[in-house]
């Protein structure tokens, strides 16, 4: 007992330390596991032989992730995507695999384990590259939304090489390697009908349990209220369907992900993702500890110009042909060299393919070894590929595809900075009313989309003084700011107001804080992102509680006013050098004027219920 409570704490304890600082460095919290499993092991010697047994059981959280996966994917929205997850991820798995395989086979391995090798590194980090993509704001772009359909892609494309990988086993390696591995199976020496009868029989019933009874089971479970009991049903639908898997001698995952994109569609489906996650989580950190405690670093050591220049040769390759595939799908600029580097490194899901490889007798202990080294190696890189496009790369980009602003030969009664979806309601509403709006962008491609529509915009960068005075500073009788950049924002409305002292300024903010700093700077009026839209929801909200359409409209008028005199009164009290958590005049006003408002929005209700005004037989309570 004490030695299994040292190696927990051993290796929980680690992660503790490394996981928190590899991600405020930037590094993901993936290379923050391996880099605590290298600690422990190769470099320290805290744990040896004890990291593969427990690895046996962390490999749970690998099925869990698969699951997780699946019941993210629902069915009809893969449907929806089928083309560009076939045609991107396809493209990219097969051409990267098979330039690999080709590379292998040129340096004497044979052709099986050549094609295994390549499979393993054609896949990239789900891990570090989404949360990178996340933390910049670039999964929206369109070359994060191809990396996106090349990731998921890969992530489908695990299930079907787990159970296709067996057939490529060496027959030299398997008595090597079946002592090791024996274990229960209920199709062990059937003949081959029987065997592909039980498959198909224990898929079916994954699905049709999924479908059916998981509902019922899940529903009669519910009626307990009791948190734990639900995580424990979940747990053990999770294992029996990955024990029934390996008993018909398939792959648990490939149970599982069947199992999550079925009840991708559950009512569910939110709670039981809530509950496994920390499991899954907690899971998959161990196991790459493990994986991380079982480099052989002396291999590396040992050879160290070998294991470098495969690790940048498999990089290479895989940004060739991701460039290739990029152009093939029209990524251009910044998008293409996001999508090629992004995807450059192998994955996490390599070191699962590793293992599996070792244990069905795909690979020897030799090219195993080596693979895991790439593999890490390759992620350690990633956060230096990603500082390398935002540093050097996308910079020159700007610089290079950056074209003249336009010559702004005419003047209105109204400046517009900005036309995307904010600026383009106002435009359309100004010039209906008979008003001439001058537009200027800094994004060519929405220049050229509003020329189709018949709509005038020029390119440039409003917050340019010179563009400014030539759209008609000087006469314009409003100045609305709606680009979708704080500082910009804030640089243009200062400008604009020391020009024009009398000019009125309705400005776009992104959030309360921008809120402030737009006051100081003078705009007359501030659209919220989101405050317009939220009030709405409200207003709707309140008559389906019951509310007459004329009490929802005053009550919500009520709201608005009386939010605006707050902003104002907050806006003088704010301090850009006080964090508002430590501002106690703004704190104490923010509260008075909150609890102003609760009063007076609770005597308004007061007064609408004395005159007992129903809504479809309902009253106000």
């Amino acid at each position: 007992m004490t030695e299994y409570l040292l190696f927990a704490f051993i290796f929980l304890g680690s992660a503790m330390i490394t996981v928190p600082l590899a991600v405020r460095l930037g590094l993901g919290s993936v290379l923050g596991y391996l880099i605590a499993g290298v600690l422990i092991g190769p470099i320290t010697g805290l744990v040896g032989s004890e990291a593969e047994r427990i690895q046996h059981i962390a490999e749970f959280g690998v099925v869990m992730m698969l699951f997780l996966v699946g019941l993210e994917l629902e069915p009809r929205h893969l449907w929806q995507m089928r083309w560009r997850l076939l045609g991107l991820g396809g493209m990219q798995l097969g051409l990267t695999a098979a330039g690999l395989m080709g590379i292998a086979i040129a340096l004497g391995v044979d052709w099986q384990q050549s094609l295994t090798a390549g499979i393993i590194l054609a896949l990239s980090s789900t891990a570090i590259v989404l949360q990178t993509l996340g933390e910049k704001g670039q999964l929206k772009s369109d070359g994060g939304q191809a990396t996106f359909s090349v990731l998921l892609f890969q992530d489908i494309a695990v299930i079907p090489i787990l159970a296709l990988l067996p057939l490529l086993s060496n027959p030299e390696l398997v008595s090597h390697h079946a002592a090791g591995h024996a274990g229960m199976s209920l199709v062990e020496g059937r003949p081959g009908w029987q065997i592909t009868l039980m498959t198909l029989a224990a898929i079916a019933a994954v699905v049709a349990g999924g479908v059916f009874a998981s509902r019922y089971l899940f529903r009669f479970i519910a009626t307990t209220k009791l948190r734990e009991i639900f995580t424990l049903a979940v747990l053990a639908m999770v294992i029996a369907i990955a024990l029934l898997m390996s008993l018909v001698g398939l792959s648990p995952a490939l149970g599982t992900f069947i199992a999550g994109v079925v009840l991708a569609t559950s009512e569910y489906r939110h709670e039981i993702e809530s509950d496994l996650e920390p499991f899954k989580g907690l899971f998959l950190g161990v196991f790459f500890i493990t994986v991380g405690a079982g480099i052989n670093l002396s291999l590396l050591m040992g050879k160290p110009v070998m294991i470098l220049g495969l690790t940048l040769g498999v990089m290479l390759i895989k940004a060739i042909v991701l460039g290739m595939i990029a152009k093939v799908f029209k990524l251009h600029g910044g998008d293409k060299f996001l999508f090629s580097l992004g995807l450059a490194q192998a994955g996490e899901f390599g070191f699962v393919l590793v293992s599996f490889t070792l244990a069905n007798a795909i690979l020897p202990q030799e090219i195993a070894q080596i693979l895991l080294l790439i593999i890490t190696l390759s992620m350690f890189l990633t956060p230096f590929l990603f500082i390398l496009l935002d540093k050097l790369i996308l910079p020159r980009l700007a610089v290079s595809e950056q074209r003249e602003a336009d010559e702004i030969d005419i003047t209105g009664d109204v400046i517009i900075a900005g036309t995307g979806r904010f600026g383009q309601i106002t435009n359309r509403m100004l010039r209906a009313n008979g008003y001439k709006t001058v537009v200027i962008d800094y994004r060519a491609s929405m220049v050229e989309s509003m020329k189709g529509f018949g709509i005038k915009v020029f390119y440039g960068d409003a917050s340019r003084h010179d563009l400014l005075e030539a759209a008609g500073l000087r006469d314009a009788k409003l100045l609305f700011i709606a680009i979708d950049d704080k500082e910009k924002t804030l640089e243009i409305a200062k400008f604009a107001r020391k020009a024009r002292p009398n000019l009125h300024i309705v400005a776009r903010a992104y959030d309360r804080e921008h809120v402030y700093q737009l006051f100081q700077a003078g705009v007359n009026d501030i659209v919220r992102e989101t405050f317009d839209s939220a009030t709405r929801a409200a207003f709707y909200s309140l008559q389906a509680l019951g509310y007459s359409l004329t009490d929802a409209r005053e009550m919500v008028d009520l709201f608005i006013d009386r939010d605006k005199k707050l902003l104002r009164e907050l806006a003088g009290l704010w301090d850009p050098e006080v964090p508002v958590e430590e501002n106690q005049a703004y704190l104490l006003k923010a509260r008075e004027m909150s609890q102003q408002l609760a009063a007076d929005m609770l005597a308004r209700k007061q007064r609408a219920e004395q005159y007992d005004q129903p809504i479809d037989g309902k009253k106000i309570n």
